[in-house]
Protein backbone atom coordinates (compact mmCIF):
# COMPACT_ATOMS: atom_id res chain seq x y z
CA UNK A 1 0.00 0.00 0.00
CA UNK A 2 1.29 3.58 -0.73
CA UNK A 3 2.51 5.92 1.97
CA UNK A 4 -0.93 8.22 2.59
CA UNK A 5 -0.47 11.58 3.32
CA UNK A 6 -2.67 13.38 5.73
CA UNK A 7 -2.95 17.19 5.39
CA UNK A 8 -4.39 20.22 8.47
CA UNK A 9 -3.96 24.10 8.27
CA UNK A 10 -4.19 26.27 11.08
CA UNK A 11 -4.86 30.05 11.19
CA UNK A 12 -4.72 32.57 13.69
CA UNK A 13 -7.67 34.03 14.36
CA UNK A 14 -7.44 36.52 17.35
CA UNK A 15 -6.35 36.01 20.99
CA UNK A 16 -4.96 32.56 21.40
CA UNK A 17 -7.68 31.18 19.33
CA UNK A 18 -6.56 28.91 16.46
CA UNK A 19 -8.93 27.57 13.65
CA UNK A 20 -7.51 24.31 12.40
CA UNK A 21 -8.61 22.58 9.59
CA UNK A 22 -8.67 19.37 8.00
CA UNK A 23 -10.69 17.60 4.81
CA UNK A 24 -14.10 18.92 5.46
CA UNK A 25 -13.59 19.31 9.29
CA UNK A 26 -12.89 22.32 11.15
CA UNK A 27 -11.59 22.40 15.07
CA UNK A 28 -11.20 25.62 17.65
CA UNK A 29 -8.08 25.34 19.68
CA UNK A 30 -7.58 28.11 22.58
CA UNK A 31 -6.14 27.79 26.14
CA UNK A 32 -7.49 27.89 29.15
CA UNK A 33 -7.95 31.31 31.15
CA UNK A 34 -5.23 30.56 33.46
CA UNK A 35 -2.65 30.65 30.21
CA UNK A 36 -3.59 33.51 28.83
CA UNK A 37 -6.54 32.62 26.67
CA UNK A 38 -10.88 32.67 26.33
CA UNK A 39 -11.12 29.14 26.53
CA UNK A 40 -13.23 29.09 23.67
CA UNK A 41 -11.27 25.40 22.67
CA UNK A 42 -9.43 22.62 24.00
CA UNK A 43 -5.87 22.83 24.10
CA UNK A 44 -3.52 21.68 21.35
CA UNK A 45 -1.87 19.16 24.35
CA UNK A 46 -5.35 18.27 25.48
CA UNK A 47 -6.28 17.58 21.40
CA UNK A 48 -3.23 15.39 21.26
CA UNK A 49 -4.89 13.32 24.20
CA UNK A 50 -7.97 13.11 22.79
CA UNK A 51 -6.52 12.28 20.03
CA UNK A 52 -4.55 9.36 21.39
CA UNK A 53 -7.70 8.27 23.09
CA UNK A 54 -9.34 8.14 19.87
CA UNK A 55 -6.72 6.03 18.07
CA UNK A 56 -6.63 3.72 20.67
CA UNK A 57 -10.14 3.31 20.69
CA UNK A 58 -10.34 3.11 16.45
CA UNK A 59 -7.60 0.23 16.88
CA UNK A 60 -9.66 -1.53 19.40
CA UNK A 61 -12.95 -1.28 17.16
CA UNK A 62 -11.58 -2.01 13.76
CA UNK A 63 -9.44 -4.98 14.89
CA UNK A 64 -11.58 -6.80 17.77
CA UNK A 65 -13.54 -9.18 15.79
CA UNK A 66 -10.37 -9.86 13.80
CA UNK A 67 -8.55 -11.11 17.65
CA UNK A 68 -11.80 -12.70 18.50
CA UNK A 69 -12.92 -10.27 21.15
CA UNK A 70 -16.37 -9.76 22.07
CA UNK A 71 -16.70 -5.80 22.21
CA UNK A 72 -18.97 -4.25 23.92
CA UNK A 73 -17.97 -1.24 25.11
CA UNK A 74 -14.47 0.45 25.40
CA UNK A 75 -13.11 3.98 25.77
CA UNK A 76 -9.62 5.40 27.62
CA UNK A 77 -9.54 7.97 30.49
CA UNK A 78 -6.26 10.13 29.93
CA UNK A 79 -4.10 12.58 31.95
CA UNK A 80 -1.09 14.03 31.01
CA UNK A 81 1.78 15.94 33.06
CA UNK A 82 3.11 19.17 31.18
CA UNK A 83 4.67 22.13 33.41
CA UNK A 84 3.80 25.02 31.59
CA UNK A 85 7.40 26.77 32.69
CA UNK A 86 8.60 24.83 29.40
CA UNK A 87 6.74 26.55 27.04
CA UNK A 88 5.50 30.01 28.62
CA UNK A 89 9.11 30.88 30.44
CA UNK A 90 11.59 28.71 28.63
CA UNK A 91 12.63 27.31 31.98
CA UNK A 92 15.99 25.69 31.58
CA UNK A 93 15.71 21.93 32.44
CA UNK A 94 12.08 22.07 32.06
CA UNK A 95 10.35 20.32 28.76
CA UNK A 96 8.03 22.33 26.91
CA UNK A 97 5.46 18.79 26.02
CA UNK A 98 4.26 16.41 28.27
CA UNK A 99 6.49 14.58 30.52
CA UNK A 100 4.32 11.92 31.42
CA UNK A 101 0.87 10.34 30.04
CA UNK A 102 -1.38 7.55 31.40
CA UNK A 103 -3.74 5.99 29.90
CA UNK A 104 -6.39 3.83 32.02
CA UNK A 105 -8.36 1.64 29.00
CA UNK A 106 -11.74 0.17 29.92
CA UNK A 107 -13.59 -2.43 28.12
CA UNK A 108 -16.56 -4.49 28.61
CA UNK A 109 -16.38 -8.02 27.08
CA UNK A 110 -16.89 -11.44 27.65
CA UNK A 111 -13.70 -12.61 26.25
CA UNK A 112 -10.99 -14.19 28.41
CA UNK A 113 -8.46 -11.64 30.73
CA UNK A 114 -6.15 -13.43 28.91
CA UNK A 115 -7.01 -12.61 25.48
CA UNK A 116 -8.05 -9.26 26.40
CA UNK A 117 -3.98 -8.47 27.98
CA UNK A 118 -3.34 -9.75 24.55
CA UNK A 119 -5.92 -7.15 22.15
CA UNK A 120 -4.66 -4.13 24.61
CA UNK A 121 -0.93 -4.90 23.87
CA UNK A 122 -2.26 -5.49 20.15
CA UNK A 123 -3.69 -1.89 20.40
CA UNK A 124 -0.77 0.11 21.74
CA UNK A 125 1.55 -1.59 18.97
CA UNK A 126 -0.81 -0.58 16.53
CA UNK A 127 -2.11 3.03 17.43
CA UNK A 128 -0.62 5.61 15.18
CA UNK A 129 -0.94 8.84 17.52
CA UNK A 130 0.84 5.96 20.19
CA UNK A 131 3.59 5.22 17.81
CA UNK A 132 4.54 9.27 17.33
CA UNK A 133 4.12 10.01 21.10
CA UNK A 134 6.51 7.05 21.98
CA UNK A 135 9.23 7.57 19.29
CA UNK A 136 10.98 10.58 17.72
CA UNK A 137 8.63 11.77 14.39
CA UNK A 138 10.83 14.04 12.25
CA UNK A 139 9.33 17.17 12.34
CA UNK A 140 10.28 19.72 9.09
CA UNK A 141 9.30 23.23 9.17
CA UNK A 142 9.81 25.09 5.88
CA UNK A 143 10.86 28.84 5.72
CA UNK A 144 8.38 31.01 6.40
CA UNK A 145 6.01 32.09 3.08
CA UNK A 146 5.54 36.18 3.76
CA UNK A 147 2.18 37.27 2.47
Amino acid sequence: MPVATFKASSKWVEGLKVDTKVRDFSIRMDEPTNLGGSDTGMNPVEAQLAALGSCLTIVAAAFAKQHNIDLQEFWVELEGDLDPDGFLKGKPGVRNGFHEVRVVPHIKTSSSEEDVQKFMAFIKSRCPVSDNMSNDTMVIASDPMFV
